[in-house]
């Protein structure tokens, strides 16, 4: 079985190279199951709910999304109508949507997808390693192929999440930092781990935004509005 797993999603570069080059790399590597993070796919804050139809259209199967999944105030009612968004399942109970799926690859394998994030130089919400440990305690036996994705800041807390879960999920893919790490393995008890699938979308850009705003905020320390690059778009995942 062959899962792809996009990173980013940033603005609408990150979206126009997705719709351009996702079939052909679903045909070209065979691909079983897509997985794409949208968190960054409006404007590079958050997704609206005609975004994520427009995603799922492509031939996807199912989106994972991070911290700013909560920008755009009209998704909220769509993270409970559309179980193929995912937010991070740690945060607090109550809230819209859900951070796991239990679903089908194109050849009937059943998957499970989960959605983390992390704490470190994030927001303080609930614990991501008591969470995945629960959510495995559900669905243990059940589901051959787990794919988990753990969206933090911190290179550390990623990896001890890898080393956490080896051998208990088939992959841990980070996202949220845009930067394609070059630290690919498969870990000794089996899970494929990867600190961060990196950004798709301009890379002619600091993370994603244009460059001399978010320049100026490290030359003067005064705050400025941040918009999405264009340039020199690229997938990675």
């Amino acid at each position: 079985m062959r899962i792809l797993f996009v990173g980013d999603i940033v603005g609408k570069g990150g979206r126009r190279v997705l719709r351009e080059q996702l079939q052909s790399l679903q045909s070209s590597h065979q691909v079983d199951f897509t997985i794409v993070n949208v968190e960054n796919a409006a404007g590079g804050f958050g997704v609206t709910p005609r975004i994520a139809q427009e995603v799922l259209n492509l031939g996807v199967d199912v989106m994972t999304s991070g911290n700013h999944i909560w920008d755009q105030k009209d998704i909220y009612p769509y993270l409970d109508q559309e179980a193929k968004l995912l937010r991070p399942a740690n945060y607090p109970p109550g809230l819209p949507g859900s951070g796991v799926i239990t679903t089908h690859s194109l050849i009937g394998v059943p998957v499970a997808v989960v959605n983390l994030q992390g704490r470190v130089f994030m927001p303080n919400i609930d614990c991501p390693f008591q969470t995945v440990d629960k959510i495995l305690d559900r669905i243990s036996g059940e589901v051959p192929v787990v794919v988990v994705d753990f969206h933090g800041e911190a290179t550390s807390e990623k990896m001890a999440m890898g080393w956490h879960l080896d051998g208990k999920v088939t992959a841990v893919l980070g996202t949220h930092t845009h930067v394609q790490t070059a630290d690919e393995r498969v870990l000794p008890n089996g899970t494929a781990y990867l600190t961060d699938a990196g950004m798709t979308g301009p890379h002619d850009s600091i993370i994603g935004m244009q460059i001399e705003p978010s320049l100026g905020r490290f030359l003067n320390g005064m705050p400025s509005r941040l918009e999405t690059a264009t340039g020199n778009p690229r997938l990675h995942g």
